[in-house]
């Protein structure tokens, strides 16, 4: 059994870190961005499907590209933030199977209705955009995830007519960077552990 972390690492990940609405004038290499995806695909997928697929956002003709695709609430966050990177799921992430599980290589037709394979990649996918985020507060970064965006309108743009990515599917959004304090509110309460938990 592993030691538990300490105290710094838990606020920095969960009970301190937050979503944030802007950001600071403080540059985030992109050696700082491959490091959290080294991070994130560790985590545990069904089969190590890792249906996810991420499209990181950095020059600014690509933000402006995002950019009519965003609710009006977003523009600023996702403008003038270092990274903003589009979690998306690869509908035929059954293809990688052979490669990923390679014990079990026949694991790909588990995946093979179409139906089931969407439902295991908005589950999945949704756990890796999980990940990410705390992959990035782990490596010292933040996060402002949303989900106010045009799906079908990203979708068109970033993958449509792109090889190999015309079968990807926006989940949500996630702008990374150093987090500016002064745009976050006050903490919204949550749910006790009675509220939301049982104990059978």
């Amino acid at each position: 059994m592993s030691d538990p972390v300490n105290d710094y690492a838990l606020d920095l990940i969960w009970r301190k870190g937050r979503s944030y609405n802007g950001w600071l004038d403080k540059p985030v290499p992109e050696t700082m961005i491959r490091a959290v995806y080294d991070l994130t695909k560790m985590g545990p997928t069904s089969a190590n499907c890792c249906p996810a697929r991420f499209v990181f956002i950095h020059t600014d003709e690509a933000k402006q590209r995002l950019k009519p695709h965003l609710m009006e609430g977003n523009v600023e966050k996702c403008m003038t933030a270092p990274w903003v990177c589009i979690i998306a799921n690869d509908l035929m992430f059954h293809e990688k199977i052979p490669q990923l599980f390679p014990h079990n290589p026949g694991a790909k037709e588990w995946f093979s209705e179409p139906h089931a394979r969407q439902e295991h990649a908005e589950r999945n996918g949704s756990l890796q955009g999980a990940y990410l985020m705390m992959a990035a507060r782990a490596l010292g970064l933040d996060c402002g995830p949303m989900s106010g965006f045009n799906q079908d309108g990203v979708d068109y743009e970033f993958f449509a007519e792109k090889e190999g990515t015309h079968h990807w599917r926006s989940n949500f959004l996630c702008a990374i960077g150093h987090g500016d304090d002064s745009t976050i509110f006050d903490r919204s309460p949550r749910l006790a552990f009675n509220e939301a938990c049982q104990i059978l």
